[in-house]
């Protein structure tokens, strides 16, 4: 071993090294005792060797480094400390790799949060010990989703590219972590559902959907600490909603946002084990309103993902008309029809299906373009042998919305109803319509979209450079309100400095509360 340091570490001789090292340590994990320090001068001279190491060197030196001055039996406070650490050693090493790669990294980082939060939820945090942990949670939460949206914003997404692709199976880098748990990767994406990782498996652990994951989590997290550290709950959820949009509107990450919808469909959130029942409705309050009542410019500009990300949003809207008309609130029901058959969504759905499929007129046409129509139609067409949906999952979310509609509702046409009257809906001052009271009121654009709108306008009229062209950060309202009686929410606007501010360019909805 003594010559191996003459040896070059260039071309095939480092991918050699990379190998050799990778499978020893992967070797010395099922150990009763496993001895990482065995692999820090091997990693390092990897890391020191490119100026761009792969993934795979970044993440089990920082891992390496973690586990080796760190004990996993310290108290909260040690543990978020310690995550501090590896979190300043994650990003200072993964200043050149691209976007989706430097997310995927704090995967780890975002573990530990997740377990230290449950610890914490579960204890009156009386010591001093325990309320500093807490304060430390929040601020390292804040930091991250603050490098998420710096990373969203001035690095380019190489979807398909070499550099984005791993030499090493996801399942065998999340054992450095988690061990040999049974259940993998899943351990170490503890806010991701198992039909959600089964999706993400299912694409070849495609980095960009890894990422997207890895942002879902974070910002779950912040909505966890927003309901656990909130001094009053009078205008929480028009604030969350309007940090929920401009998060969102920051990221720009259609991966993000499929993950996230594919989340909301699961008949619990993930974070159920520390969310009261009250605290998930309103999450999912948060999430639906959020995703589905604004239209994201950015989702256009992806024409490989539209057309899925449609059908998700298509299969969302419907669950979550079917969710909270179970819960017996109409007027959230109404909207979120009304926003989706507004929409372009319904007759771009049936313009892709009938031109991909060489449908003729009469096999292409729907009996509606309601979320609940279009859904039976799609449906019918896969009974038929024509495949419509990309995979069997979202498939049967599709099948199962359908048939708690059928059940809980046999006799009800509120929401063709709707979506017939509404199809044509055109925003203007002038439009065609009832002008009712009520129908006035549901033309109100939502007070915390507003402040969103505020919110995620750059200042003094600077705009973003993504692949050669430039575009406004804006997004489109739909024109709904989801509460009668609605409060305006103020708007903030923080700009972060440098990359270890934490700062994102969002409302903290619970920055008042920080003392």
């Amino acid at each position: 071993m003594e010559g191996t340091h003459l040896v070059p570490l260039v071309g095939e001789n480092y991918v050699l090294k990379l190998k050799h090292s990778m499978q020893d340590l992967l070797a010395e994990i099922p150990k009763e005792y496993p001895n990482f320090s065995l692999f820090v001068n091997a990693f390092y001279e990897l890391m020191q060797a490119k100026v761009d190491p792969p993934f795979e060197v970044i993440w089990a030196y920082a891992v390496i480094n973690f586990r080796g001055r760190n004990s996993e039996k310290g108290d909260a406070l040690d543990r978020i400390l310690a995550t501090k650490d590896l979190f300043q050693l994650l990003s200072a090493c993964s200043a050149s790799v691209c976007a989706s790669k430097s997310i995927v990294l704090l995967a780890p980082v975002v573990f530990v949060l997740h377990g230290v939060i449950v610890e914490l939820f579960g204890r009156e945090l009386k010591l001093k010990r325990e309320k500093k942990a807490m304060r430390e949670v929040k601020s390292l939460v804040d930091v991250v989703l603050g490098y998420i949206n710096l990373s969203c914003d001035n690095k380019v997404y190489e979807e398909e590219s070499d550099s984005v692709r791993m030499i090493f199976p996801f399942t065998d880098l999340a054992r450095i972590w988690v061990g040999m748990n049974d259940e993998g990767f899943e351990s170490l994406l503890p806010i991701v559902s198992r039909d959600v990782c089964g999706w993400i498996c299912s694409r070849g652990f495609h980095v960009g959907y890894l990422s997207g994951a890895v942002i879902m989590e974070a910002l779950l997290l912040k909505l966890c600490l927003s309901f656990h550290l909130a001094t009053s709950r009078d205008g929480l959820e028009m604030q969350l909603k309007s940090w929920a949009v401009g998060s969102i509107s920051s990221f720009q990450n259609i991966y993000f946002l499929e993950i996230l919808m594919r989340t909301a469909l699961e008949t619990h959130l993930p974070l159920i084990s520390i969310l009261k029942p009250e605290e998930e409705i309103l999450s999912r309050k948060v999430l639906f309103d959020a995703v589905l009542l604004v239209d994201y410019p950015f989702l256009y500009g992806n024409a490989k993902y539209i057309k899925n990300l449609t059908l998700t949003r298509l299969i969302v809207t419907h669950g979550a008309v079917e969710y909270f008309r179970g819960l017996g609130d109409q007027n959230r029901t109404v909207s979120y029809i009304k926003a989706f058959s507004a929409s372009r969504l319904p007759l771009q759905i049936i313009k892709w299906i009938t031109s991909q499929n060489g449908l003729e007129e009469e096999a292409g046409r729907t009996n509606g373009t309601s979320p609940r129509a279009l859904i039976h139609w799609l449906l019918s067409l896969e009974n038929r042998g024509i495949r419509v949906f990309e995979d069997d999952i979202l498939k049967n979310h599709a099948t199962l919305s359908l048939d708690i509609s059928k059940l809980e509702h046999p006799a009800s046409n509120l929401e063709n109803k709707i979506a017939d009257d509404d199809l044509f809906y055109v925003d203007n001052t002038g439009e065609e319509g009832n002008t009712g009271d009520d129908d006035k009121q549901n033309k109100l654009i939502n007070d915390a979209f507003v402040a969103a709108a505020q919110i995620m306008k750059l200042p003094n009229g600077e705009v973003r450079k993504r692949k050669g062209k430039h575009s406004e950060k804006k997004v489109k309202f739909v024109k709904y309100d989801l509460h009668q009686n609605s409060v305006a929410a103020k708007a903030r606007t923080s700009t972060a400095d440098d990359s270890s501010s934490g700062e994102s360019g969002v409302e903290d909805p619970i920055s008042d509360t920080d003392a």
